[in-house]
């Protein structure tokens, strides 16, 4: 069923979406547009009715609850597997995806809310599960950092996905958290080759930069992994390619790395094919073969990505030890209220 909502937005209410029942209530939104390095973007203020998403167990994903303060990602993303949620409101999965970001401006009050209700059972939660936390709208309006804090407040677990070096700005109050909860980060590099990230995900951080922030994360006692994610087929799938973000990843310390080839959904699909046809026409008939009409490559393709992952595990520097204990903080890293633009 969908609903309709004045402003020309629409939420469409399903059991597989992560906000069931009513995301925004009332549906007034403000539109801010940004400035100075926001420029470009537009940013589309709701009030979110709750933020802890339980994850359908159909879905066999590792975690049972995500938290999500934003909707949209200006990483832009050629592959994101979320630009389908973008059409949920009647935007596009385009251009929109990328540019309109809608910001739950409530989200640190219902995190807190939602944590110290009687029916919460602390479970683990995760974020950077659908669009990524610490993108750029998270330089302005500190949503993320403020969960966070609410998070180790609570002393709940939790993790974080991402492919932004702005995890860094949050490196003291994540360390306190650590000393709280079990908190395990991960950062997203699929390639080292800068020409390719910045035509595939041309928002994101370089792959270099990355690299330096999962160093830093280690070296203040951090779990952090890597996901070499998305392989896209004839730009990042050579074995000395993938070999070489899995042996940089261990040589910065990564506590796991784990290779994931390029799946391509319903919606995401046409949108990728779409963009391939226009940056890259010449991969197109390499993408047709590899993924037919299904969504995943084939499974022996699968197989070779996790072996590459595997391979020198056991080398010196391979990051498979544990983080050193953080210390036991006597108190979080002091916060000040925000103003939202």
């Amino acid at each position: 069923m969908a609903e309709i909502r004045p402003n020309g937005l629409r939420w469409r209410l399903s059991a597989q979406d992560e906000d069931t029942a009513r995301l925004f209530p009332g549906f007034s939104p403000e539109r801010h547009v940004g400035v100075g390095e926001y420029r470009g973007l537009e940013f589309i203020h709701v009030e979110a009715a709750r933020l802890l998403n339980r994850v359908p167990v159909s879905s066999r994903l590792p975690f049972g609850w995500t938290i999500n303060a934003y909707r949209g990602c200006s990483h832009a993303c050629s592959y994101c597997f979320a630009r389908p949620t973008h059409a949920y409101l009647g935007l596009g999965v385009g251009e929109d995806f990328e540019r309109k970001i809608v910001v739950k401006v409530n989200a640190v009050e219902r995190v807190r809310a939602e944590l110290a209700s009687s029916r919460w059972r602390r479970e683990p939660v995760a974020m950077g599960t659908n669009t990524d936390p610490y993108q750029l709208a998270e330089g302005r309006y500190h949503l993320t950092r403020g969960i966070v804090q609410a998070l180790g407040d609570a002393a709940n677990d939790f993790s974080i996905l991402t492919k932004s070096t702005l995890v860094l700005r949050d490196l003291e109050l994540l360390v306190w958290a650590a000393s709280r909860c079990d908190v395990r980060l991960a950062l997203s590099i699929g390639t080292l080759d800068r020409d390719v990230a910045q035509l595939t995900e041309p928002g994101a951080p370089p792959p270099q930069r990355r690299l330096a922030a999962l160093a830093r994360l280690r070296a203040a006692g951090l779990s952090c992994g890597v996901l070499v994610a998305p392989v896209i087929p004839g730009l990042s799938d050579a074995d000395e390619e993938i070999a070489g973000v899995v042996s940089a990843a261990r040589a910065a310390g990564a506590t796991s790395v784990h290779v994931i080839p390029l799946h391509l959904r319903p919606k995401v699909r046409e949108h990728y094919l779409d963009w391939l046809a226009a940056h890259r026409p010449d991969l197109l008939g390499l993408h047709r073969e590899r993924f037919g009409r299904r969504s995943e490559q084939p499974h022996a393709l699968r197989q070779r990505l996790g072996a590459l992952a595997a391979s020198g595990s056991d080398a010196p520097g391979s990051g498979h030890r544990q983080p050193p204990a953080p210390r036991q903080a006597p108190s979080p890293p002091r916060l000040e209220q925000l103003p939202l633009f």
